[in-house]
């Protein structure tokens, strides 16, 4: 597993070179996001296709 520190130069490599600091905010944030929900995944399971229809169903119209 790599630090967060080899995670943020991968991501720097990747962003354009005139991208802003609001550009690299967004794009840590959403990393963050993205490692907080697969950890949630691991530790709290997830749910079938079947199952998240079934609840979203309840909010949304057809």
């Amino acid at each position: 597993m790599s630090t967060a520190k080899e995670e943020v130069e991968a991501l720097l490599d990747k962003l354009p070179d005139n991208c802003s600091l609001e550009d690299i905010q967004y794009h840590l944030y959403v990393l963050e996001k993205v490692r907080n929900g697969l950890a949630a995944a691991d530790t709290q399971g997830t749910l079938t296709q079947d199952e998240a229809e079934e609840r979203l169903g309840r909010w949304l119209t057809k």
